[in-house]
């Protein structure tokens, strides 16, 4: 089994990773980091340069978090994948035999979720498996 978390260095998936590296440790499974990179467009020169782009992106918001994963002893697994986070997300925890999926939420309203189609909002409404959705940490006096 392991714990499928998506990141991508938002204050959100900041305070996720934290929550993913106890929940990894507390079970002793591995990490799987997932970024979502799929890249609008249909096809040409400007979309493959966009994907490469988000592809590049994606590695190096993960190499923080595999940082934060080998500090705390946790084993972990990359994956930047062509899909639309949420799809990357499910089919990640799929391969792994997740445990549970991990994301942040950045505090929107459930009928926003709804509308702008969240990722956890699509999560938790798709996934066969348990979905921890992290708030964002607020800062004193919020």
């Amino acid at each position: 089994m392991s714990v499928v978390l998506g990141y991508d260095e938002s204050p959100g998936a900041e305070r996720a990773l934290r929550v993913a590296l106890e929940v990894a440790t507390a079970f002793g499974e591995p990490l799987v980091l997932v970024y979502g990179a799929a890249a609008p467009g249909l096809t040409g020169e400007e979309y493959r340069a966009h994907q490469e782009a988000v592809r590049e992106a994606g590695r190096s918001a993960l190499a923080r978090a595999v940082e934060a994963a080998d500090e705390a002893g946790v084993p972990s697994t990359v994956e930047v994948a062509d899909a639309k986070p949420a799809q990357a997300l499910l089919d990640a925890a799929e391969r792994h035999d997740a445990r549970v999926i991990i994301v942040g939420s950045w505090g929107d309203s459930p009928i926003r979720g709804a509308l702008l189609g969240s990722t956890p909002h699509k999560l938790l409404h798709l996934s066969p498996v348990p979905v921890l959705c992290v708030p964002t940490e607020h800062a004193p006096g919020d």
